[in-house]
C-alpha cells in the first residue's frame, strides 16, 4: 500500500478579482483576457492593413515653410513672416486649413490658464498667490497675427480659437492641388523659468545675458490624416504636438555675437563665424574626439562685450515635421563627427559656462552614443546633425534638443546632476526617432511617443554602462505606480489631458511594458526584429496605436493581444501569489533531512546603482558583443564611475537576515519514479493581470533552477491554477518572479516558505536609492576634491 503524506506550505488562496477593460463574462473565472481585440481595433482598409503596414493607398500631407524672422532682445520680441506652400495629398476637398498657435498658450484669456484646479494652504507663497490669477503675468502675451494673405497678396478670411487658427479657403482645394499662403505675426517671448512653455528664454542675472529656445514658435499646420481627419485639440502644454513632414528654408536674424543653432544644417558659418571658429569647424569635420568650435574663453568675453549689431543665420532642413532653433552669446559649442552605417552625423553641442565641466566631458559624446544606439533598435539616423543645448530644460524638435544639468560654483556637481544630465539627453535626443520621425499623434497619445522613446531610451542607457540606474523600464521599478488604489489609475490608452499620474502612465508603463515583452514573453531576437519593423514601416509616417499592436504580431508570430488588453487597456496590476506548495515524496529510504537554519547575507549597493540589477543587465554583460559606451571610451569614467564599483569609500557592511528552514516529506519508492520529488503549486491572480509564471527553486544542496510558465496558462482559469512538477532534488525554497521581471505589486505572498519582504527603511539599508535622492546629499565629489 502505497502510503503518501503531504504538507503545504503558504498563504490559504484568495479569489475575488475584479478586471478593469472589456470583459464578456465579467463574474466567470474565464473571462475574455485571451480573447482577440476583435473591434477593439478599428477596422483595416486600404490606408493602413491588418498586418499593421500602411496600405496600398496610404496618403498624409505636406506643407513647406520658407521663414525669417527676427530676434529683438532688448524688447524680448520675435517678428516674423513666413510663406507656407501646402499639398493636398488626400483623397478628399479642403475648405478650410487648420494650423497650431502653440505661444497661445501664453495668452492671458486661454482656457489653459484657467481649467486646472486650484486650493488654499494654510503657508502660500507669492508666487503661488501670484499664480492663482495668471492674467496678469501674461498680460501681452500669445501670438499677434499681422496679416494672413495668398500667393497674389489677397487677404484671408481665418479664425482663431484659443491655440488653434482656421483659414477658410477662397476655392476648394482639391486632392493633387497644392496652395500658397503668407502669414506675418509676432509675439513677446515669455520667460520660460516663471512663466513655463516650451520656448522662450532664461535670464541669467550675473552677466545680464540670455539664452534663447525658440520652440513652438511659428504658426504651423495641423495634420489631416486619414484616420481623423484634422488633428485640431488644443494645446494645453501637456499633450505635444502632431505636425506634417515638409521642407523648411529659415533666416534668423539675431545680435551679432549670438551663436545660434537649429534644426537642419547651416548655410552661412563662414558669414557668421570667426574667421578662427569657422577653421575650427572645418577641422572638425575628421577630427576623432570632441573640438570647441565656439571655446570657453570666447563665451565668457562675449558676455561681457554685448554687440549692437545684428548677423543672419540661415538653415535648411528637408523632410521635417517641426523647426527649433537656440540662440546666445553664452554659448560654448563643441562638436564631434558620428557615423551611422557609414553615413556621417555631426553631434554638437551648446551650453553655458555654468555646465561646463560636466557637459564638455558628456554631452556631445552621449549624443553620438544615443543616435548610435537609436539606430541600432529602430532605423538609421537619417539627419545630417544632433544637437543637445544646455537650457535647464528637457525638450525635444527635429536634430535639436533642450536639456539640463549645470555644475556646482566650484564646478563639482552631484551623481544624481549628472545622471539627470545623460538621462534627459538621451530622451530628447532620442525622440528623434519617436516621433520626429515615425511620427505618431503625441495630443491624443502621449505613450507612442514617450512610452516607446523611454523604452528605447532605457535600452541605451544600459549600453552606456553596465551599472547605469535606469529609473525607468525594468519591470520592478513600476510596482509602486502599478498598487495605487484604482481612482488614480487610468490605462495607457487614454488621452494625454486625462491622465492623473502623467509620468508613469506616458512614460514608465508602457516603457516597462515594452521591455516586459522583449525580456520575458517575446525574447530578444523576435521582439528586436518586430519593433525595428514597426520603425522601419511607419518612419517619416502617421501610425496609430493599432499600427503598433498588429505590426509587433505580424513580425513576430506571437499572439499579444492578451498583453495589449491587459497592459495597456486596463489598470489591472500583476499579482500572482503562490497560495501553496504541497510536497510530494515516493521514498521513504532517504528519511527527513536535516533542517538548513542559518542566515542570509545582503550588501549596501553601490551608490546610484539601482538596489537590483534586472534582467537586462545581466544579459547585456554576458552578450560577448556588447561593449559598454565608458569601456570603449575611457574618458567616460568620472568620479562616479569608480564610486560606483567600490572604489572611492562605499560602506558596505552586511546586513543579516534568518532564513526559515524548510521541510521534506518521505514515502514508500514505487519505479521508475525513485529519488524524484513532485511540488505542486497552487496560484492565484490577486492583480487580474495574466502574466508569466516565473518559478525559482532553491535545492537542499544550495543549487537553483528557474521554470518559466508563459501566460496562457491562465486561459482556461484566469483566477487561479495549478501546476505540478518534478524534481531531481529536494526543493527547500520557491521564489515567484526571482528577477522581477513582471512588476509583481505585492511580493510578500511570493516565497515558499512565506518569508516577509524588507520594510521601506531596510529595503535602503539594503541598497534600495531612488535615482534623484542624491540631489539634496553632500557631494562626494566635493569632499574628494578637498
Amino acid at each position: 500500500m502505497k502510503k503518501w503524506l503531504m504538507i503545504c506550505f503558504g498563504l490559504a488562496a484568495t479569489a475575488g478579482l475584479q478586471a478593469q477593460d472589456i470583459r464578456n463574462n465579467p463574474t466567470s473565472n474565464h473571462g475574455n483576457k485571451f480573447e482577440q481585440l476583435g473591434t477593439i481595433l478599428p477596422t483595416a482598409n486600404e490606408y493602413r492593413t491588418a498586418s499593421g503596414a500602411p496600405g496600398p493607398k496610404y496618403w498624409q500631407q505636406r506643407a513647406d515653410y520658407k521663414i525669417s524672422c527676427e530676434l529683438d532682445e532688448a524688447k524680448l520680441e520675435l517678428r516674423g513672416k513666413e510663406t507656407i506652400t501646402y499639398f493636398n495629398n488626400s483623397p478628399d476637398v479642403l475648405t478650410y486649413l487648420w494650423l497650431q498657435l502653440d505661444e497661445n498658450e501664453h495668452d492671458p484669456n486661454s482656457n489653459n490658464n484657467v481649467f486646472d484646479e486650484s486650493g488654499m494652504r494654510p503657508n502660500m507663497s507669492v508666487g503661488e498667490l501670484a499664480g492663482i490669477d495668471k492674467k496678469a503675468l501674461l498680460e501681452g502675451h500669445g501670438d499677434k497675427i499681422d496679416y494672413i494673405k495668398d500667393a497674389t497678396g489677397k487677404a484671408l478670411k481665418y479664425t482663431i480659437n484659443q491655440t488653434m487658427m482656421r483659414i477658410d479657403l477662397p476655392v476648394p482645394l482639391k486632392p493633387g492641388q497644392q496652395y500658397v499662403l503668407n502669414i506675418g505675426w509676432h509675439y513677446k517671448i515669455p520667460n520660460r523659468m516663471t512663466l513655463g512653455g516650451r520656448g522662450g528664454y532664461e535670464f541669467f542675472p550675473k552677466d545680464g545675458n540670455n539664452v534663447f529656445t525658440m520652440a513652438q514658435w511659428f504658426p504651423r499646420l495641423c495634420v489631416y490624416s486619414d484616420f481623423q481627419g484634422w488633428q485640431n485639440h488644443q494645446f494645453t502644454g501637456r499633450g505635444e504636438f502632431a505636425l506634417v513632414f515638409g521642407n523648411y528654408d529659415v533666416e534668423m536674424t539675431v545680435p551679432a555675437d549670438h551663436v545660434v543653432g537649429a534644426t537642419g544644417e547651416c548655410q552661412n558659418y563662414q558669414a557668421v563665424l570667426s574667421p578662427a571658429q569657422f577653421a575650427r569647424w572645418q577641422k572638425v569635420q575628421t577630427s576623432k574626439d570632441v573640438m570647441e568650435i565656439v571655446t570657453l574663453d570666447e563665451a565668457k568675453k562675449a558676455e561681457l562685450a554685448k554687440a549692437s549689431a545684428k548677423k543672419t543665420w540661415k538653415y535648411k532642413a528637408n523632410m521635417v515635421r517641426d523647426f527649433a532653433w537656440t540662440s546666445s552669446r553664452k554659448f560654448v559649442w563643441d562638436a564631434l563627427p558620428t557615423y551611422v552605417e557609414g553615413k556621417k552625423v555631426m553631434s554638437m553641442s551648446y551650453y553655458p559656462k555654468e555646465a561646463y565641466n560636466l557637459w564638455r566631458t558628456y554631452s556631445t559624446k552621449v549624443v553620438a552614443h544615443t543616435i548610435k544606439s537609436y539606430s541600432k533598435f529602430s532605423i538609421p539616423y537619417p539627419y545630417p546633425v544632433a544637437i543637445s543645448v544646455e537650457a535647464s530644460n528637457g525638450m525635444e524638435y527635429p536634430m535639436i534638443c533642450f536639456n539640463n544639468g549645470r555644475c556646482a560654483e566650484d564646478g563639482t556637481y552631484t551623481e544624481a546632476t549628472k545622471y539627470s544630465m545623460i538621462g534627459v539627453i538621451v530622451h530628447e535626443v532620442g525622440h528623434n526617432f519617436f516621433p520626429m520621425i515615425v511620427n505618431s499623434d503625441e495630443r491624443q497619445w502621449s505613450w507612442m511617443d514617450e512610452g516607446l522613446n523611454t523604452f528605447v531610451q532605457y535600452l541605451t542607457e544600459e549600453l552606456f554602462d553596465n551599472k547605469y540606474p535606469s529609473r525607468r523600464g525594468p519591470a520592478w521599478a513600476i510596482v509602486d505606480y502599478m498598487k495605487l488604489p484604482k481612482n488614480q489609475l487610468e490605462p495607457i490608452m487614454t488621452n494625454s489631458e486625462n491622465i492623473i499620474q502623467f509620468g508613469p502612465n506616458a512614460y514608465s508603463k508602457p516603457a516597462t511594458g515594452l521591455n516586459i515583452l522583449r525580456e520575458t514573453i517575446m525574447g530578444r531576437e523576435l521582439f528586436d526584429f518586430a519593433f525595428r519593423e514597426y520603425s522601419r514601416r511607419w518612419a517619416f509616417k502617421h501610425p496609430t496605436p493599432a499600427d503598433l499592436f498588429r505590426t509587433m504580431e505580424d513580425a513576430s508570430a506571437v499572439d499579444l493581444d492578451w498583453f495589449w488588453r491587459g497592459w495597456f487597456y486596463s489598470i489591472d496590476a500583476c499579482d500572482i501569489s503562490l497560495d501553496s506548495v504541497l510536497s510530494f515524496r515516493i521514498n521513504d529510504k532517504l528519511g527527513a533531512p536535516p533542517s538548513r537554519p542559518g542566515n542570509d547575507t545582503f550588501y549596501v549597493a553601490k551608490p546610484a546603482v539601482n538596489a537590483f540589477e534586472d534582467i537586462s543587465k545581466i544579459r547585456n554583460r554576458e552578450d560577448k558583443s556588447i561593449v559598454f559606451e565608458t569601456d570603449r571610451d575611457t574618458t567616460l569614467r568620472d568620479f562616479y564611475w569608480y564610486y560606483a564599483r567600490g572604489m572611492k569609500n562605499v560602506d558596505n557592511s552586511p546586513i543579516v537576515r534568518e532564513r526559515t528552514p524548510g521541510e521534506a516529506i518521505t514515502a514508500e519508492d514505487p519505479a521508475p519514479f525513485k529519488d524524484k520529488w513532485f511540488y505542486e503549486l497552487r496560484l492565484s491572480n490577486k492583480g487580474g493581470l495574466v502574466m508569466p509564471v516565473i518559478i525559482e527553486w532553491t535545492f537542499a544542496d544550495g543549487s537553483k533552477e528557474v521554470d518559466r510558465i508563459p501566460a496562457e496558462i491562465w486561459r482556461k482559469n484566469e483566477l487561479q491554477i495549478s501546476k505540478v512538477f518534478m524534481k531531481n532534488k529536494e526543493v527547500k525554497a520557491v521564489l515567484i518572479d526571482p528577477m522581477r521581471e513582471t512588476a509583481d505589486i505585492n511580493e510578500t505572498n511570493n516565497r515558499w516558505p512565506a518569508v516577509g519582504a524588507p520594510s521601506r527603511f531596510q529595503l535602503f539599508k539594503g541598497g534600495f536609492r531612488n535615482r534623484n535622492a542624491g540631489a539634496a546629499l553632500p557631494n562626494p565629489m566635493q569632499r574628494e576634491i578637498k
